[in-house]
């Protein structure tokens, strides 16, 4: 089965950046590839200035920040460290029992990679002289800069997710049955704690929708 891989332009952000950016990727994929009657949800960033598209709904969202609080996890266990998030869809294939088990294949038919390089806190400059007069902070000019600089990656990458589902479409599954919104089974695979090397020996923590989602 054809899979087809996106690996996304790497982002170097800072610590307090990781949740709002993560979630600005994966919402914006999920809702690209989710089909039938979606109620979007426009949601601004509050750290840059851009506006993505949730699916506008609530499970979806709590499974994707669980995921998220995961990977923070990691990010403060393994400092000054790359890091990757590979956002999968699959068609689940029923084999034949085994024993005491059910075989399931996962036929992936699309991986998105998001590459995110996390830098140190900046340090804090102080606003103050020895004698007490307020002086223009030197790191702020700095801080400014940097942060408009993450939001042009970070817009890039938003296009670059666009371009690729336009242009992709020939490897896209069948639709499922189903009324309402549909999302394919898809899985977030995150490093595991015991990473000795980039992109290495991944756990996959499955963030499975199941069964199809629908609208009341």
């Amino acid at each position: 089965m054809n899979c087809e891989v996106c690996q996304l332009k790497e982002l170097e952000v800072e610590h307090f950046e990781i949740r709002e950016v993560l979630r600005c990727i994966l919402h914006t994929i999920v809702f690209h590839r989710a089909l039938g009657l979606v109620r979007p949800k426009d949601v601004d960033l509050e750290l840059f200035d851009v506006t993505y598209v949730q699916c506008g709904d609530v499970e979806l969202e709590k499974k994707i920040d669980e995921k998220i609080e995961h990977f923070i996890s990691w990010v403060e266990k393994h400092p000054n460290k790359k890091s990757q998030i590979c956002l999968s869809f699959y068609e689940v294939k029923n084999k034949q029992p085994y024993w005491f088990t059910n075989k399931i294949e996962r036929l992936y038919w699309e991986q998105w990679y998001i590459n995110l390089n996390v830098a140190q806190h900046l340090k804090a400059h102080s606003s103050k002289s020895h004698n007490s007069k307020v002086v223009v902070d030197p790191g702020e000019e700095e801080r400014i800069a940097r942060r408009a600089a993450v939001e042009a990656s970070l817009r890039e990458v938003l296009f670059q997710i666009i371009k690729f589902v336009n242009e992709k479409k020939d490897h896209v599954p069948p639709i499922p049955n189903g009324d309402g919104v549909v999302y394919f089974p898809h899985e977030i695979t995150i490093p595991s704690s015991s990473d000795s090397a980039f992109g290495m020996d991944m756990i996959k923590r499955m963030l499975q929708t199941g069964h199809p989602t629908m609208l009341s």
